[in-house]
Order: C-alpha cells, then sequence, then structure tokens
C-alpha cells in the first residue's frame, strides 16, 4: 500500500472553490425561465391601517370657504378694535403727560354770620357773607367755571345754599368771589338746634361746613375737555362767635 495521497481528492474541512467569484453564473438562464422557489410573502405586520377616530381630523371634513371668510373677518375687527384702543390710550397719556391738568384751588378768606337767630321752634334765621378765591394751578390749562354751587352745612345738615356767577381763569391765575346767604325762619331737626345752642353754651363759637359743587371745563390751545363736576372745601370749618 502506497503512503502517497491522491491528489484528485478534495480536501475535507475547508469550502469549496467557488468557480463564479462574483455570486453569477456564467450561463444566466433562458428568457422566460422561472426561478424554482416563490416569492416571499410579506409579513402579517408590515401594514398597519390606523383607526381616523382623531378629534382634530375628522372623517367626514369638508372645507367651507364661507366660514373662513366670516373667522378672517371677525380677527381683523378685533384686531382693529384692540388697536384702536391702544393707540386712544397712548394719545390721552402723551396729552396728559403734556398738560398735567390739575383740580382749581379755594381758599376761604371771610366769614361772616349776622342776625342769627335759632327759635324753640326749630326755626332758624340768618344772613352770612363768605369771600372765596380760587386759583387755577395749571401752567397750560385755563379753566370755565359753568355752574357753582356753594352750601354752608351744620355737621350734615343743610342749613343755606346759594350760587355764584359764573367765570373763567387763566393759566396760574386767581380770582375773588362772594358767596351771599340768607336762610329766614327755616326748619331744622331738634339735633341740629341742640348741636347749636350746645356748642354756643360752651364756648360762644359754631363751627359751621361750606361745601362747593362746580362743573368746570379745562381748556387748551388745541384741546378742550367735557365738563367736569369738581367738589370743593368739603370739610372747611367756618367758626361764628
Amino acid at each position: 500500500m502506497s503512503n502517497m495521497e491522491d491528489p484528485n481528492r478534495p480536501v475535507t474541512g475547508y469550502p469549496a472553490p467557488n468557480p463564479h467569484p462574483n455570486g453569477y453564473s456564467a450561463n444566466p438562464p433562458p428568457s422566460g425561465a422561472a426561478y424554482p422557489y416563490a416569492a416571499a410573502a410579506p409579513p402579517a405586520n408590515a401594514y398597519y391601517n390606523y383607526p381616523n377616530n382623531n378629534a382634530y381630523y375628522p372623517q367626514n371634513y369638508q372645507y367651507d370657504p364661507e366660514s373662513v371668510r366670516r373667522a378672517n373677518c371677525l380677527r381683523r375687527i378685533f384686531a382693529f378694535v384692540i388697536g384702536l384702543v391702544i393707540i386712544f390710550g397712548t394719545v390721552t397719556f402723551i396729552v396728559w403727560l403734556v398738560l398735567r391738568p390739575q383740580l382749581p384751588e379755594f381758599r376761604v378768606d371771610s366769614f361772616s354770620v349776622s342776625n342769627f337767630t335759632l327759635g324753640n321752634n326749630s326755626l332758624i334765621s340768618f344772613t352770612s357773607e363768605i369771600r372765596l378765591t380760587a386759583r387755577n394751578p395749571n401752567k397750560k390749562m385755563s379753566l370755565a367755571y359753568d355752574h357753582i354751587e356753594a352750601v354752608i352745612f351744620y355737621k350734615s345738615d343743610s342749613l343755606s345754599e346759594t350760587t355764584v356767577p359764573p367765570f373763567s381763569q387763566d393759566t396760574k391765575n386767581e380770582t375773588s368771589l362772594t358767596a351771599n346767604f340768607a336762610a329766614a325762619g327755616s326748619f331744622v331737626d331738634k339735633s341740629v338746634m341742640d348741636g347749636i345752642n350746645g356748642e354756643r353754651g360752651k364756648n360762644g363759637n359754631v363751627d359751621f361746613n361750606l361745601r362747593m359743587l362746580s362743573r368746570v371745563r379745562f381748556e387748551a390751545k388745541a384741546w378742550r375737555t367735557r365738563n367736569r363736576e369738581c367738589g370743593f372745601l368739603g370739610l372747611t370749618y367756618l367758626v361764628y362767635s
């Protein structure tokens, strides 16, 4: 027996050499020939139908151009109104910064009462004269007083009232006023009579209050406000002795 190996015997344990290293046969199959295996079917979960039940994407949505047009119109109107409010507020704020309107100031210069009588029947009579000074503190605005009411109170009870003639004031101006009051047999509550008599019995003085209410118009060269009611001297004490 010979110990020499057969050279034509393939070596086991190693892959056989591939006669077609590029993976294709040198002799392609004839035209029309079918492959011996069937095409693989796609996996069962390759396609998934998502249910169209989202509220934001309705299944039967139809485009309505009329609704879109109305919505756009409402948005434009809303934006226009907001723009007007912003412009008006800005203009008003600028005017206020430039003009700085201030309320007028009043000062009582003198107060006199004569023929003061208060009977046991709660009837009061007196005449009074009050001299005042009205001052316009504004630098760029004049004032016009259309109507001025003046009332004398004892605590919260009205005793007499009168009106002051209308007048106008230039900027940084002072005007002297006179208000004349008269009460002839006016009825007052018993609490008013007891209070006045009690004060006169203690020190001979009686404290009264003066309130003035006026409609004032603020005016500038290119700007005028509406009439505004302003109250003055609501807590001013007038002492009668």
